[in-house]
Formats: C-alpha cells, sequence, structure tokens
C-alpha cells in the first residue's frame, strides 16, 4: 500500500501553516473564492481576448524566475523554464480554470485523474443551470483543449535534460453519459504551494462583466503583498497582454483602473515620475465593502 505521507495531490496545495502555534488551515474553493498560484496571476497567462482579430495567437512567457522554486527544478537543476500555448482570455479559460481548480480539490484528494458530470463541471465553472446547453459545452470543450495546449518546458544550464509537461493534462468529455474525465500532472501540484497560496475573491470578478482588462488588472494587484504598493503603466500592459497600438493600451490599462475604482475594489492615485506613470494603490477590499 502506498503511503498516505508520501501521495501528492492538489488537496496538498489547499492547506496551509499559519498562525502563532502553525496550525493547518484549509483554502477551500467554492463559488465566491479560488485558490490560485501567485505565479499565474502575475503572469500574462489569463489575459484580455483581443476582440478585434479572430485569431487568438499564442503566448510564449519565460518563467524562469517565477518556477524556480518548484521541487522538479530544483531537483533536477532546470533553471530555464518556459511556458507556452494558446492565448487563454478572461471571460472563459479563466472560468474554466477555476472550475478545474474547483473539481479536483473536491475529487482529486488520492488521485491525479477525476471524473464528474459535466453539469456539476459546468456549475463549478460558474456557469447557471439554466445556461448549460450546447453553446455553453462547446465553449468550455474549447477552453480545456486551449488549457490543455500550455505546455511547461524545463532545461537544466547545458540542456543536456529536459522535461515538458502541461497545466492541464488531458480532459475527455463523454457526450452520451454526459461525463468529464480531467487529469492533471502531480509534479505540478506544487505549484499551488510555492511562494504562498492565495485565496482569490470572486466577487469582483463577477462584479466586471465582460470588462476583461479590468479582471485582469484585479487578478494581477491581488497577487501583490498587502498593504501601499505602487505599480508602473508599463508593467500593468506587460500584464495585459495587448495587441493593440501604445496610446490604446494607455487608455485600456486607465479604463480598467476606473472600473476597479467604480467597484469599490481599489483606492489610487496616477503620478508621473521621470517620464514615467505610476499607479499609487492606497486601499485595496476584495469583498467590495467599506473596512469597519
Amino acid at each position: 500500500m502506498e503511503n498516505n505521507s508520501e501521495i501528492r495531490t492538489i488537496s496538498d496545495a489547499l492547506v496551509t501553516i499559519g498562525g502563532e502555534e502553525s496550525k493547518l488551515y484549509s483554502l477551500v474553493p467554492n463559488s465566491n473564492r479560488t485558490v490560485q498560484p501567485i505565479a499565474l496571476m502575475r503572469l500574462g497567462v489569463f489575459v484580455p481576448s483581443a476582440k478585434s482579430k479572430p485569431v487568438r495567437g499564442s503566448n510564449v512567457i519565460d518563467v524562469s524566475e517565477d518556477f524556480r522554486e518548484l521541487e522538479i527544478a530544483k531537483a533536477e537543476g532546470y533553471t530555464d523554464i518556459t511556458l507556452r500555448g494558446s492565448r487563454l482570455d478572461m471571460s472563459t479559460d479563466f472560468k474554466t480554470w477555476i472550475g478545474s481548480v474547483r473539481a479536483f480539490s473536491k475529487y482529486g484528494l488520492d488521485k491525479n485523474s477525476i471524473q464528474i458530470p459535466f453539469t456539476e463541471f459546468a456549475k463549478l465553472c460558474g456557469i447557471a443551470v439554466d445556461d448549460i446547453n450546447k453553446r455553453s459545452r462547446d465553449r468550455l470543450f474549447h477552453s480545456l483543449s486551449r488549457l490543455s495546449s500550455i505546455t511547461i518546458s524545463f532545461k537544466n544550464k547545458d540542456a543536456s535534460r529536459a522535461t515538458i509537461t502541461h497545466l492541464l493534462q488531458s480532459a475527455t468529455f463523454d457526450i452520451e453519459k454526459d461525463i468529464i474525465h480531467l487529469e492533471g500532472d502531480s509534479r505540478l501540484w506544487e505549484l499551488y504551494a510555492f511562494d504562498h497560496k492565495v485565496l482569490l475573491q470572486l466577487k469582483a470578478i463577477k462584479a466586471l462583466p465582460r470588462k476583461e482588462s479590468a479582471q485582469a488588472l484585479y487578478v494581477y494587484i491581488e497577487s501583490m503583498p498587502r498593504g501601499f504598493i505602487q505599480i508602473s503603466m508599463a508593467r500593468l500592459k506587460d500584464r495585459l497582454s495587448l495587441t493593440s497600438s501604445n496610446s490604446a493600451q494607455n487608455l485600456a490599462v486607465r479604463n480598467a483602473m476606473k472600473e476597479l475604482e467604480k467597484i469599490g475594489y481599489l483606492t489610487y492615485t496616477e503620478t508621473k515620475k521621470d517620464g514615467v506613470v505610476y499607479f499609487l494603490i492606497h486601499s485595496r477590499r476584495p469583498e467590495l465593502m467599506p473596512e469597519p
């Protein structure tokens, strides 16, 4: 029999240690919050969709700095780590990813492969029961295809050793039985534990329907340490990974920040120093409620 202490599943990532007595605390995803690895929040993995272009294109992101503390990287001496694949959007792909995390946290206690009714998976992705139809099924299917396209490649310094894996190993949909089967790579569960885990409140996401730039900046800003922070315009444009003109990107960032302030998530000031535009984030309220 396999030693339970050696089993590594996504459930391992949903526990953190804190408090004066170093007790274990569960981070439980639900319809109002999700557990997300900081790297995926800070990097341009989930970005606004390019509505003016019929073809999504692809992303290639150097994640060597962000993923270097993964056990697989340290054990094998991997220093060159790249994430590449389809451009993932906020409107569908991020919600599908959230649903996948919730599904694994609920059913992946001792295995890397899970099987659940499609209707339940759709609800975990935030789709209302009345909206589960052929169109929504097709959207989730294509979204899972894009998630499965994301590869993470690891290489050591002299490129004599390498590993390639996927953010999501596979997804199988049995239409006749209306069941979906998801499989992940156990070597990547640690992705949810390194640096620190974040309970990402989803209230702001829900308050920003069809405003993907604002959603993406919310996810990015929530990955930052609490308290006052200063972020450059250039960094926010880089996070959105937009393909429009520079002036249009500046406008998109400013409009997104205004939306985040409008829903009550943050207060900020825009300033300029030595020709560089910065946003000074004074306060954040992921619950969108005034602090007591």
